[in-house]
């Protein structure tokens, strides 16, 4: 080496004749290295000179390619196959950031590190499962904070033993069902969490109860149906103080329309003596009125159903409950407290007198209609309300002295230091101690909503889309473990570290075992069209508690399990079969929602190169929240959908933090808008296919009010035999029976508000020819109305009627790629000629908040569009509830606004509630609309058009001569129509 080298590192080895000087010394170099190498390496392995080809002889002439030169061994030559190697730059990072940073455990969820220690045993509970005539599965709804999560928090702490896992101060609220990073931030559940219980009744029979507690926010409602899908009933929670609220009539709605029974809890009863401090007769009727006040709009929803589904105490289906203090009671179970002291009370009979206009009289001890004697009062107040308020009375105003003795005469005994607890800690170990564990809650379960096998019939009937009398029906409706494997999947979790999902679904026949392979079938998939179907593997099976997960070998028909290992192919629900069934596979109706996703915003990266990584958790949102709608507009835009700003704000947070850590730049929010038409057409108006060989005619008209309502709420299916469509709308609309049985489609889907309409005459048209283009114009008219000319937002309420079609002998001449944008052309000239409308979506308003605030609504709503439809004084409270409306485009920022002017006494709540036509002419060039100004509300439609067509990145004028033929536009522009 010294010799190839001066003192002063210059070489002086002999020159390497080259081409270019430039490479001259490099070569030279690289040979010098190259040889001392080899040397050194001549005893060594062969290794070395495979990867390093060196002519011996000196430079060659040969070509090598720059891929195929290699003077330096690679890094996994020289470290080995096993080894890992990164090759760093420098500079490349900063010195704050490791070169190899450690592997973090991200974890979204609170959970159990291991399985809690229960009362019951969990092995007990897994036989419990083969026996469904003793399993109950139930959904806890109602409004926002009347108390479900808290009463789920009185069943885990009666079932589970979590000394030292309860998280707060004493006497803080638990919130075990609320298990995401969102609900415990904000107080208030958004996620659906089941829990499966072994709880006893009154009689002492264990019982495994399947409950599922649900979101009580109006944003949320899309939990509470996918949990009602999977229930076989509901218990309705509310508040007394405050009654039926919005949500409350939703639920109530919701339940009749999908024939799932109903059960009350009236919770927060002590709200009645601590806050109100009203008498124990006035409590009684308020009581009384919450619980008719439920019965009134179960009969408003259910006119000919209502006395059966009516709920009252004394049939045992409404509960008394303060789930806070952690006690409940029915009156059949209040009377065996009786019973219990007094030996010798007939239970049931007492119960039936508890309840109603009922008299004790104290002085003969009888029982009567009317009060007869002085002090006389009604059952219910003598014998459970006055017993109640003296027991909260001694409790919070008695020295410790008294009441240890008060409690001790009701076999009460206290640990001395836990009379010194505070009054809220002291009246919980108090009511605990004297109500016991919530037997009440679960007799009244037990005894009116059905099992798994007696609510098999009525849930697959409403549910089930094939036949009911096959091999494979016959098992669901029998709930046989043995039959092949159904299982209905109506919701995703995400896993705690939010990079997979769990689906939750119940079992509806067969055993599901981990390890076996099914088919999963899309909420698209039919006989005929097999492409939303995948194959998967079960990998793991578990019974979902919320804060754990209970590993299982199997889990039978009729009861909820958690799936992991197929939620690939699965986006919103899904029905998973055996992968080899004797009989057809047929799907579960997709779940159908209470609401529709009006709230719109446009989303992108802060960094464009993160755009894969957005898309990614646009596809993982779009799992996690049923409701939620994400696409891609034609201008580029990705669009998220969703019900409103608290539900926007949980998705954006959890696609920035969860689903993808990244930063978001979001557009101001906006709304969907319908297009609709408020005339007949003026003309006829026609279409040639693009070969000249056929022509289709049509017309468009409004709807009869109610129609789009009846067909999207399923009161009509075009899946029906048309005799039956046709008597449908005889009877209901008044139309004629040949227009009612020409009835072709609903659109832009089934349960579409928009009718295709046959009005063609057999002796102007050939039916044979019509009928074999038939499923080509329907595809046409879905194209239209899906996405309309105005500003391609869907059409609603309108009829297009097909009035004449002359069509080419020949099929060549006529196929789909003819008259499927034919007849799409022939729609939308024909919606335009029609006067079209744009139609916005409206919120209704509901708040409530002490008699002050009142006027602040009013004013809010008057400056954005909106007005009041009632306000009144709920009964027994200081408290008003003012019922509005809003359009939802001026909706943003709204309850914010509430809060501020109301010094955050008031609370609103704002749900979708209808489509109402924007007022103006969508298409009158003449207005001129002024840059930053409010448009004036003759100018409204046509200004939300031209700014929608900018978004989407469309042309700003909307020109009928696009669809019409030349010919006809000549003919109407020479007539004069266009200009009127």
């Amino acid at each position: 080496m010294d010799d190839l080298y001066d003192e002063f590192g210059n070489f002086i080895g002999e020159a390497v004749e080259s081409d270019e000087e430039g490479s001259q010394q490099g070569d030279a170099g690289v040979k010098a290295y190259v040889d001392m190498e080899e040397e050194e390496a001549e005893a060594g392995d062969e290794e070395g000179h495979e990867a390093m080809e060196v002519d011996e002889e000196g430079p060659s002439n040969a070509v090598i390619l720059h891929e195929d030169k290699q003077y330096y061994p690679t890094a996994e030559q020289v470290y080995g196959k096993d080894v890992e190697s990164m090759v760093e730059e420098e500079d490349a990072q900063p010195l704050s950031e490791p070169i190899i940073a450690p592997i973090k455990a991200k974890k979204f969820n609170v959970e159990e590190t291991d399985l809690p220690k229960t009362h019951f045993s969990r092995d007990f509970m897994m036989d419990l499962m083969s026996f469904p005539e003793q399993t109950r599965n139930v959904a806890l709804v109602g409004h926002l904070h009347h108390g479900k999560t808290t009463i789920m928090d009185m069943l885990v702490l009666e079932t589970h033993d979590l000394e030292g896992k309860v998280s707060g101060s004493k006497g803080s609220q638990l919130r075990y069902t609320d298990t995401h990073v969102l609900e415990r931030a904000r107080g208030i559940s958004i996620k659906s969490a089941p829990m499966s219980l072994v709880l006893q009744s009154s009689k002492n029979k264990s019982h495994l109860i399947n409950v599922i507690d649900t979101p009580g926010h109006v944003n949320f409602v899309d939990e509470v149906a996918c949990s009602i899908r999977l229930a076989d009933g509901i218990v309705l929670v509310v508040d007394v103080v405050e009654g039926v609220m919005i949500n409350t009539e939703q639920i109530i709605k919701y339940a009749v329309a999908e024939k799932v029974p109903m059960t009350l809890v009236l919770n927060k009863v002590d709200r009645l003596i601590l806050e109100l401090k009203l008498p124990p007769k006035d409590a009684y009727f308020k009581l009384k009125h919450t619980v008719e006040e439920v019965n009134t709009v179960i009969d408003s929803y259910a006119p000919g159903r209502s006395e059966s589904l009516r709920l009252s105490p004394e049939k045992g289906n409404v509960c008394f409950a303060s789930a806070q203090m952690g006690w409940c009671f029915t009156l059949a179970t209040f009377a065996k407290m009786y019973a219990d002291t007094f030996p010798g009370v007939n239970t049931s009979e007492f119960a039936r007198r508890l309840w109603g206009d009922i008299f004790y009289n104290p002085t003969s001890r009888k029982f009567t209609r009317r009060g007869v004697e002085s002090g006389a009062s009604r059952s219910f107040v003598h014998f459970i309300l006055e017993p109640l308020y003296k027991l909260y009375a001694h409790t919070i105003g008695e020295s410790p002295e008294k009441l240890k003795q008060t409690l001790g005469s009701l076999g009460i005994a206290l640990k001395p230091s836990q009379y010194k607890a505070d009054a809220k800690v002291l009246l919980k170990l108090v009511c605990e101690k004297f109500f016991g564990t919530a037997t009440g809650f679960v007799d009244m379960i037990v005894d009116h909503i059905p099992s798994p096998l007696e609510g098999a019939k009525a849930k697959i009937e409403h549910t089930y889309t094939g036949p009911m009398d096959t091999d494979l029906a016959t098992a669901m409706l029998t709930c046989d473990a043995d039959g092949p494997l159904v299982i209905q999947i109506a919701k995703l979790y995400h896993t705690s570290d939010a990079k997979d999902f769990y689906s939750f679904g119940r079992v509806m026949s067969g055993t599901v075992k981990p390890g076996l392979q099914v088919r999963v079938l899309g909420e698209g998939y039919t006989l005929d069209d097999e492409e939303d179907m995948a194959v998967a593997t079960i990998s793991d099976c578990w019974i979902n508690n919320t804060r754990y997960r209970i590993p299982t070998s199997g889990v039978p028909a009729g009861s909820w399990v958690l799936l992991g290992g197929i939620d690939n192919s699965i986006v919103k629900s899904a029905t998973v079969v055996a992968q080899k069934m004797d009989d057809d596979a047929y799907i579960f109706r997709p779940i159908k929602h209470f609401t529709e996703s009006v709230f719109k915003v446009a989303v992108e990266p802060v960094n464009p190169s993160e755009l894969p990584k957005m898309l990614d958790g646009l596809r993982r949102i779009n799992k996690s929240y049923p409701l939620v709608i994400t696409k891609v507009e034609e201008s580029g835009e990705h669009v998220i959908l969703g019900t409103g700003e608290m539900y926007m704000d949980c998705v954006l947070h959890d696609l920035r933090r969860l689903f993808s850590e990244m930063e978001l730049k979001v557009s101001d929010p906006v709304t969907r808008f319908c297009e609709t038409v408020v005339e007949t057409s003026a003309i006829k108006c026609y279409a040639l296919t693009p070969n000249k060989k056929n022509k289709i005619t049509m017309v468009a008209e409004p709807l009869d009010p109610g129609i789009a309502e009846d067909i999207e709420s399923g009161k009509v299916s075009i899946k029906w035999p048309v005799r039956k469509v046709g008597k449908f709308f005889e009877e209901n609309y008044g139309w004629d029976l040949l227009a009612s049985r020409s009835i072709w489609a609903f659109g832009p889907d089934e349960t579409g508000p928009n009718i295709l309409m046959d009005d063609t005459l057999p002796s102007e048209v050939d039916k044979k020819l019509l009928n074999q283009v038939r499923d080509s114009i329907k595809q046409g008219f879905s194209w239209a109305t899906r996405e309309g000319p105005l500003c391609e937002e869907p059409i609603r309420n309108a009829k297009f009627k097909i009035m004449d079609a002359s069509l080419a002998s020949e099929a060549i001449y006529r196929g789909g790629g003819q008259i499927i944008p034919t007849a799409r052309r022939a729609c939308y000239s024909s919606f335009l000629m029609a006067s079209p409308r744009l139609m916005e979506p409206v919120y209704s308003c509901s708040m409530t908040g002490p008699a002050d605030s009142v006027s602040a609504l009013y004013t809010l709503l008057a400056k954005r569009r909106g007005h009041v439809l009632s306000d009144s004084h709920i009964a027994g409270t200081p408290l008003y509830h003012v019922k509005g409306l809003i359009p939802v485009i001026d909706s943003f920022g709204f309850e914010t606004d509430i809060r501020i002017h109301t010094q955050g006494q008031a609370f609103c709540s704002l749900v979708f509630d209808r489509w109402n036509i924007v007022p103006g002419d969508p298409l009158d060039k003449e207005i001129k609309l002024r840059p930053l100004e409010p448009a004036p509300a003759p100018a409204m439609a046509r200004d939300l058009v031209l700014k929608t067509r900018r978004r989407k990145g469309l042309n700003e004028e909307v020109t009928i001569a696009k669809f019409l033929e030349p010919e006809l536009h000549a003919m109407i522009e020479s007539s004069g129509l266009l200009e009127g």
